[in-house]
């Protein structure tokens, strides 16, 4: 591979995606399990008739099909081979992409990017049959490090893998990996405020359209010294996650859960729509974190893109409502009702999911207050703590390290008080005081928050948005675990017994023989 300096080529250049596998049996049917599954839950109960609430709070949860037919998927990996990468990072690297390219099938298609001062495209979009693996191997086995790291021009080639394919699988994804800083001059752009902003570099391809990217962008920071907030900005402007992985040893794992996850897709373009049933009852707000959302302007309906879900995979969002007195004679009060429309990612099919009406009774007096419903408060727990994760972030960069401590410290406390949290027994709430403990000893140093803790905010921040679990956290046990799918969960463990096979090392399912190169720094 040479450092070429020649501008990346226009995405015209790269109509050479190899077409795709086609069918030969009969077409897919739709999921005969269901489909996916749409419910509602309100805050409490009952709500006496003569009284108003505003805000009240009414949970929308859907969860995705579980062991449906699996979606072809179109992967382009941009991967930073910087000087910085030389040794055992490189070599770490080497054995991730093995392991992931053995885990695509048949029908998945693969591309290999690589980025230094000038990015290059090392293979194009290609079938992962047995010759298709072995020639990506190739390519991924003479990896070597040259000097500089122009991630907005990884970003661009990698954009136009995907631009200008002539056939599309139906899942597309790209991951992008770096271990260090921009150093193109291109990449930091400062907004009014004085902060940076990293949008601009992006290609207009690889930014949200109607309201979701064209593909998601999942980045890794690869050790202590990437640009964490630059990785977070691109996979939050384009519906990925971000990842940090701290230990190197660890990005085979990170890899596995990401590609578990997008191996599995089974819900896309999915919207859940509300509408108020009740004259009087109007939407105030939605919390749908990461989702676009908008309310009407009469606050009678309202409406969540939620895009892409994986297998199994669970979104939860608070709609908040005024619900206005009763009349007299009105013993319960029909609040919203909600949909979603979606389609099967593996058959195409168009699909409708309804949940039952929220309603609420209404008594004539409520001598005690009706115990709060668990799942509503856990979810207000959880977008508590994912508020306050954000303004800790905020402090710390702000050089308030201590403040931010603060902030975590006191939010840990108030989970603890939570019902769910006190029982001690709640899987999301645990995960949540894990979490709120670790990122407090990291941000109270101001070294430490610098290595470490931007990233590990970021990261949390990114998972909780998007309610997915990241790659970051696979060393934990029950981190995140409110967010993890089985098959993710089984693609890591694919991983580990692939790597004590090797001994300790990461691979793929099949040792592998890595091609000596000479690195160029």
């Amino acid at each position: 591979m040479s450092d070429t300096k020649s501008p990346a080529p226009p995405a015209s250049e790269y109509q050479d995606d190899e077409p795709l596998e086609r069918p030969t049996g009969p077409a897919q049917a739709p999921a005969a399990n269901g489909g996916l599954v749409l419910t509602t839950q309100c805050e409490f109960p009952a709500i006496a008739r003569g009284a108003s609430r505003d805000r009240f709070a009414v949970l929308v949860h859907a969860k995705a099909p579980s062991d449906v037919a699996l979606a072809p998927l179109d992967l382009v990996t941009v991967l930073d081979v910087s000087a910085s990468m030389k040794g055992q990072k490189l070599e770490l690297l080497k054995q991730a992409m093995c392991f992931v390219i053995d885990q695509l099938g048949p029908t998945d298609r693969l591309s290999v990017v690589t980025f230094s001062r000038h990015a290059s495209r090392l293979t194009r979009l290609a079938r992962m049959s047995d010759a298709g693996k072995a020639s990506a191997k190739i390519a991924v086995g003479a990896l070597c490090v040259l000097r500089g790291t122009n991630i907005g021009q990884g970003l661009r080639v990698g954009a136009q893998v995907l631009s200008g394919r002539r056939e599309k699988n139906a899942v597309a994804g790209m991951i992008l990996l770096s271990d260090g800083h921009d150093s193109s001059g291109r990449w930091t752009s400062v907004e009014a405020d004085g902060t940076k902003g990293y949008a601009n570099p992006m290609p207009p391809s690889c930014r949200r359209q109607s309201g979701r990217p064209a593909a998601p962008i999942h980045t890794f920071g690869f050790g202590a010294n990437h640009d964490a907030a630059a990785m977070h900005a691109v996979a939050e402007a384009t519906g990925g996650t971000f990842s940090f992985v701290g230990n190197q040893a660890a990005i085979q794992d990170s890899f596995a859960r990401c590609v578990g996850g997008l191996l599995s897709v089974a819900v896309q373009e999915a919207r859940v729509a509300v509408t108020c049933l009740h004259r009087g009852v109007r939407v105030q707000e939605v919390k749908s974190g990461a989702y676009g959302s908008n309310v009407g302007a009469d606050g009678r309906a309202a409406s969540i893109d939620v895009g892409e879900l994986y297998d199994g995979e669970e979104r939860r969002f608070l709609v908040l409502v005024y619900v206005p007195s009763a009349r007299a004679t009105e013993e319960v009060t029909r609040l919203v009702k909600a949909s979603c429309t979606y389609r099967e990612a593996a058959t195409g099919h168009a699909r409708l999911a309804a949940a039952p009406a929220a309603v609420v009774q209404r008594p004539s007096e409520l001598t005690k207050l009706p115990a709060p419903s668990v799942d509503v408060e856990r979810e207000c727990v959880r977008l508590a703590a994912t508020e306050d994760i954000a303004a800790a972030r905020v402090a710390a960069d702000g050089g308030q390290n201590a403040g931010a401590a603060r902030i975590l410290e006191s939010r840990l406390k108030a989970v603890e008080r939570s019902a769910p949290g006190a029982a001690g027994d709640d899987p999301t709430c645990e995960a949540i005081k894990e979490e709120l403990r670790d990122l407090s000893a990291r941000v109270g140093d101001r070294a430490e928050y610098q290595k470490t803790g931007r990233a590990c905010l970021l990261a949390g921040m990114s998972s909780h948005a998007q309610q997915r679990a990241s790659g970051m956290d696979v060393q934990s046990t029950s981190k995140a675990s409110a967010y993890l799918t089985p098959k993710m969960e089984e693609m890591v463990e694919i991983s580990r017994e692939s790597s004590a096979k090797r001994g300790g090392g990461s691979s793929g399912k099949q040792p592998v023989k890595l091609a000596k190169v000479e690195e160029e720094v």
